[in-house]
């Protein structure tokens, strides 16, 4: 009785690792799909204050009257909650594992290399959450500017100013870069666990395609999301 306990304790525990990184893959390739969207969306900036206010407007607009003003902006939000909270419990629990698993260092070197790779998506992850915290209360959430140029009802009606004012404060484009930059990192190494999750990476030839496809995600969003803070800093806009 006792061997066949032990026997079902390891199995149950490989289960609800495989669950946990399948949680994860799904709800990162959501993310994925959503920062894409939205880096093309902040690129209407660069062609001036009209068009992205117009594309800021259509986004509250879109599939009235059958949702209401705003509808589908807050079915978004609402997924990209459940998604964040799925992908940090997900990612705790499995750097739980992990620690317990591993009480020693790795006496290899390879192990080692591998261990600090998952040591900085972790940390990495916890900084982009305190970034997008960040991020939300900015422009979302209580839209503040840090200069103190736009508040009130006009950052509902103007959002082009509340960008523009922000990224005129070197120190906030900044933050910025860094944030996009530790982003572009972790979608790279994103993307290539998860096509390890889902079992895409068995030959050589695929897991150098899922490589290109991570860098290539990595460097479109990341590169795409910080022009226009550096073109408003820089006065292109």
């Amino acid at each position: 009785m006792a061997n066949t306990t032990l026997s079902q304790r390891p199995n149950t525990a490989s289960r609800t690792t495989v669950f946990l990184k399948l949680l994860m893959a799904t709800s990162g390739a959501v993310f994925v799909l959503y920062v894409l969207l939205h880096m093309y969306g902040n690129l209407k900036a660069l062609w001036g204050e009209e068009a992205f206010n117009e594309y800021a407007h259509h986004l509250r607009t879109i599939l009235m009257p059958m949702l209401p003003y705003g509808g589908l902006l807050w079915i978004i939000r609402v997924v990209l909650i459940v998604g964040v909270v799925a992908h940090v419990y997900a990612a705790f629990k499995l750097w739980s594992r992990a620690n317990h698993a591993r009480p020693t260092r790795y006496a290899v070197a390879s192990a080692s290399k591998a261990a600090l790779k998952s040591k900085m998506m972790r940390w990495g992850g916890v900084a982009l959450l305190a970034f997008i915290i960040w991020h939300l209360l900015q422009f979302t959430i209580v839209k503040f500017n840090v200069n103190g140029d736009v508040s009130g009802p006009d950052v509902e009606n103007n959002p082009f100013g509340l960008l523009h004012a922000a990224f005129q404060v070197w120190w906030v484009v900044l933050i910025y870069v860094v944030a996009l930059i530790a982003l572009g990192m972790h979608l790279f190494h994103g993307v290539w666990s998860m096509a390890q999750t889902c079992g895409w990476t068995s030959t050589a030839s695929r897991r150098k395609a899922w490589k290109t496809i991570g860098a290539v995600i990595a460097l479109v969003v990341s590169i795409g999301f910080i022009i226009p803070p550096l073109a408003i800093a820089f006065g292109a806009i």
